[in-house]
C-alpha cells in the first residue's frame, strides 16, 4: 500500500508544481507586479528593481521541482525543496490571508484566481502529500545516474529560464488573461443574470456633546431626526461582494472627462490601442516603433487610442517628444498591465474584440495593414485558439500516459 501512497503524493505535488511553475514562468512579468504589489503594500522600498529577477528565479524554481518530482530526478533535494518551499509559502500564505494586503496571491498566475484564505487552506491539503514525499524521500528509486541527474536539472532549469526571458521579451506563450486574443470585452464586463451584487451598508456619523457615533438605518436611535445631533460624515461599506466579471475597470476617458468606453466597444471598424501602464517607464525605443506602427495603421483608415494611467502633463510631454498623432485616454493601471505585457503594447480591436496584440519588438510591417489585416488578424487568433486547445490536450495525454504506462507496482514509477 505505501509504494502507491508514496508515488501518488509524489505524483500530486508534482502535477502541482509543474502546472503552477508553468503558468508563471511564461508570464513572469505577470509574476513581478505581483512580487511589486507585495513589496508596496509591506513597505518594503527599493526591492522592486529586483522583482523581475526574483520571479524568473522563483517560477523557474517551482517548475523544476515539480518537473523532479514528476520524473524521480534528485528525489533527495526535490523532497528537501518541496517541504522547504511549501512550509514558507503557507505560513506566508496565512499572514497574507490574515492582513489581506493583495486580494489575490498570484499563486497560480492568471490561469486560477483564489482568494487568499482559499491559498492557505489549498496550501494545507498539499502539505499532506507535501510530508509524505518527505518522510518517504530515501526510499525512492533512482532511474537515471548522479552525473546524469545534475545534467538534466541543469538542462531543465535553464530552459525554463530562457523561456521566462522569451516571454518577457515577446507576449506569454499562452494568455490567461480575460484581454486574450478571441476574448469580447463588452461580454467580459457584463454580469450574468442571477449572479450576486455588490451589497453595502450605509453608515451615518452624528456628533452630540462632543462625542461622536455611528448609527445606521436599522439602529434604535434616529439621530437624523433630532435637532440635538450634528452630522458628521455618510459611508457606504461594503457588507457582502458579489460577482465580480472578469473586466471590470476598462474605461477610456478623455482629457476633459467625456468616457468614450461604449463608443470605442461599439464600432465595427478595425481599431488600435497603445497601452502604456506609466508613460514614464515606456521604452523609448517601444515608443518610436509604435508611433510609426500607428501612423500606419491611421492612414490605412484605422482608429487609434491611446490608453495610460499618466498624468495629463506627462501625457503631453510624451505626444510632443515622440510627435504622436493620436491621443490619450484615461485608463486604471492595473487594467493596464493585465491587457498587454509590454510598455508600450498594441492592440487589434474590433466591436470589442479582441483580434490580435503585440510586444512592441513583435509588430508587423505595413503590408499587414495593406494588403493581409483581417486574414492575419482571424490567423492569429486561430492559432491561440489552436495553442491553448493544444496546451489542455497535451497535460491530458500526459497524465493517462504516466497512470497507463507505468501505474503498476514493482516497475516504472513504482519502482522502488
Amino acid at each position: 500500500m505505501m509504494p502507491y501512497l508514496r508515488h501518488i503524493a509524489r505524483l500530486i505535488m508534482g502535477a502541482v508544481f509543474v502546472f503552477s511553475g508553468f503558468v508563471k514562468v511564461i508570464d513572469p512579468l505577470g509574476f513581478t507586479y505581483k512580487i511589486t504589489d507585495y513589496f508596496e503594500a509591506w513597505g518594503v522600498s527599493g526591492l522592486d528593481r529586483v522583482a523581475l529577477v526574483l520571479a524568473v528565479l522563483v517560477c523557474s524554481g517551482e517548475l523544476l521541482i515539480g518537473l523532479s518530482l514528476s520524473l524521480r530526478i534528485r528525489m533527495r533535494t526535490a523532497a528537501w525543496a518541496l517541504m522547504t518551499f511549501m512550509s514558507f509559502f503557507t505560513a506566508l500564505t496565512l499572514l497574507v490571508a490574515l492582513t489581506n494586503p493583495v486580494t489575490d496571491c498570484g499563486c497560480f498566475g492568471d490561469a486560477i484566481i483564489l482568494t487568499n484564505w482559499q491559498t492557505f487552506f489549498k496550501n494545507i491539503i498539499f502539505l499532506v502529500p507535501t510530508v509524505l514525499v518527505f518522510v518517504e524521500r530515501n526510499r525512492y528509486d533512482r532511474p537515471f545516474t548522479a552525473k546524469a541527474d545534475w545534467i538534466i536539472v541543469a538542462t531543465l532549469f535553464m530552459g525554463s529560464v530562457m523561456l521566462s526571458l522569451y516571454c518577457f521579451r515577446n507576449l506569454p506563450l499562452i494568455d490567461f488573461r480575460p484581454y486574450h486574443r478571441g476574448a469580447n470585452i463588452e461580454e467580459g464586463m457584463a454580469i450574468p443574470e442571477g449572479m450576486p451584487v455588490d451589497r453595502y451598508e450605509t453608515v451615518m456619523i452624528y456628533k452630540k456633546n462632543g462625542v461622536e457615533a455611528e448609527y445606521t438605518l436599522k439602529s434604535p436611535e434616529q439621530p437624523w431626526a433630532d435637532t440635538t445631533y450634528t452630522w458628521v460624515a455618510t459611508n457606504n461599506i461594503l457588507v457582502e461582494k458579489g460577482y465580480e466579471p472578469p473586466i471590470h475597470d476598462f474605461t477610456l476617458v478623455d482629457s476633459t472627462g467625456e468616457d468614450v468606453t461604449a463608443q470605442v466597444l461599439a464600432d465595427p471598424g478595425y481599431s488600435l490601442l497603445v497601452v502604456n501602464y506609466d508613460l514614464t517607464r515606456a521604452s523609448r525605443d517601444g515608443m518610436e516603433r509604435v508611433s510609426r506602427f500607428a501612423a500606419q495603421a491611421q492612414q490605412n483608415g484605422l482608429k487609434v487610442y491611446g490608453m495610460t494611467s499618466s498624468l495629463h502633463e506627462v501625457v503631453e510631454q510624451v505626444q510632443t517628444q515622440f510627435d504622436l498623432t493620436y491621443a490619450y485616454y484615461t485608463t486604471d493601471e492595473i487594467t493596464l498591465k493585465t491587457m498587454v505585457r509590454s510598455n508600450p503594447g498594441v492592440i487589434l480591436l474590433k466591436q470589442g474584440t479582441v483580434l490580435d496584440k503585440w510586444h512592441y519588438r513583435n509588430l508587423p510591417d505595413s503590408a499587414y495593414f495593406e494588403t493581409q489585416l483581417n486574414a492575419n488578424a482571424l490567423s492569429q487568433l486561430e492559432k491561440a485558439r489552436n495553442r491553448n486547445l493544444s496546451f489542455t490536450w497535451v497535460m491530458i495525454l500526459l497524465f493517462i500516459g504516466f497512470v497507463v504506462l507505468y501505474f503498476r507496482p514493482g516497475r516504472g514509477l513504482l519502482a522502488g
